[in-house]
């Protein structure tokens, strides 16, 4: 279990990396199609908050490939926990401020690998 907790760690870090990506250097050419709701005169004057955005993405995805390399099982659990649950917020936010579309991609796996990481330390006492 805490090896499908760590996998899916790996890929929700992955998914904050592309996110980070995405809001960082491509919010112009490639946010218009994503982002089809939106007025795509929206974009330009719009790119320094969404590189703002970006970094903080970065941020997470740092502190759960981090947790990855972390060889002492308690902290591990304790920094894997703490973006996890970071990355939980922010999909909640972004699902009541945006869309629930916008906010379910991030706050469903963070969820589901937090629930696995919780039910993995009670069998290995980590």
């Amino acid at each position: 279990m805490k090896r499908l907790a760590l996998i899916l760690v790996a890929l929700i870090s992955a998914l904050h990396f592309y996110i980070a990506w995405f809001e960082m250097f491509a919010w112009t050419t490639r946010g218009p199609k994503v982002f089809d709701t939106f007025p795509p005169e929206l974009f330009e004057p719009t790119i320094q908050l969404a590189a703002n955005q970006g970094i903080y993405n970065a941020f997470l995805a740092v502190g759960l490939a981090w947790s990855l390399f972390i060889k002492d099982p308690k902290w591990q659990f304790n920094i894997a926990l703490c973006f996890l649950g970071f990355v939980a917020v922010a999909g909640v936010v972004a699902s009541i401020t945006v869309e629930l579309g916008t906010g379910l991609p991030q706050l469903v796996p963070a969820c589901v690998a937090l629930a696995l990481l919780i039910a993995s330390r009670g069998r290995s006492g980590a």
